[in-house]
């Protein structure tokens, strides 16, 4: 997963009281390693006026207050690495995050998050500033924060020395394409169902190719579409194969 890394995410928002989420777990060891670094910026630090007023109506008289870019602009340019930064703005309009996104993403180190409340922000913001619009999916949340700190999580993780078990990560759904298998712990049995023999085993070899092959039967049952973006090798299309033909789900 690369050499040792600080990654530094500067938030823009109208909420920094939100991001105490992140106050906690992995994420906050990382802050205390510096592996991560996080700077949570007012945007109504930067309002134009003594009242603390960041947004205004729409031009064309339709409902809903919109972000105005000067404020915007005054909060990008307090940030002193923010020319090197990449800089994101969460909104229904952008591109899904999903892993293939974020390993992309983790080659970075230093990030710029918008986070829009309202009708959104002032499209002049976003055609100068911003280098990338990312969404969470199909849905529309209250702000653009609750993306934020998704996004924050999705990237630290990958980062050397934040998980414990940093071999665990490559066998997530998703980073390989693929959903995860079940997984199972003690007791071995439970209301009647025992755990497959060959995790207790103590045969590697054996115990690889039962969650290869569960991968892909997970996969095939709930994400079939999944297959169409990931090229398999020729023992993964062997197994697949054969769980197709025997309809085994």
């Amino acid at each position: 997963m690369g050499e040792r890394v600080l990654m530094q995410f500067n938030v823009i928002t109208l909420f920094p009281e939100i991001y105490d989420a992140l106050d906690h777990g992995l994420i906050k060891k990382a802050q205390i390693n510096k592996l991560i670094e996080l700077n949570v910026i007012n945007l109504r630090d930067f309002s134009l006026n003594n009242s603390g007023q960041i947004d205004d109506k729409q031009f064309g008289g339709e409902d809903g207050m919109v972000l105005q870019a000067e404020p915007l602009k005054n909060a990008l340019k307090s940030i002193s690495n923010s020319n090197a930064s990449l800089v994101i703005n969460f909104s229904p309009q952008g591109e899904i995050l999903n892993q293939q996104l974020v390993n992309q993403l983790r080659r970075r180190n230093s990030f710029v998050l918008i986070n829009g409340r309202y009708e959104g922000i002032d499209q002049r913001f976003i055609d100068k500033y911003v280098h990338i619009e990312i969404s969470l999916g199909d849905f529309v949340l209250s702000n653009g924060d609750f993306a934020s700190i998704v996004f924050i999580d999705a990237l630290s993780r990958l980062i050397k020395g934040v998980a414990k078990e940093e071999n665990s990560i490559l066998n997530d759904s998703f980073y390989n394409g693929l959903l995860k298998g079940p997984v199972y712990t003690r007791p071995k049995s439970f209301d009647g169902k025992e755990v497959p023999k060959v995790l207790i085993s103590g045969n590697h070899k054996k115990i690889a190719e039962w969650r290869m092959k569960e991968s892909l039967k997970t996969t095939l049952k709930k994400r079939p579409e999944l297959f169409d973006k990931i090229k398999l090798t020729k023992k993964q299309r062997k197994v697949l194969e054969e769980l197709q033909s025997k309809l085994i789900l």
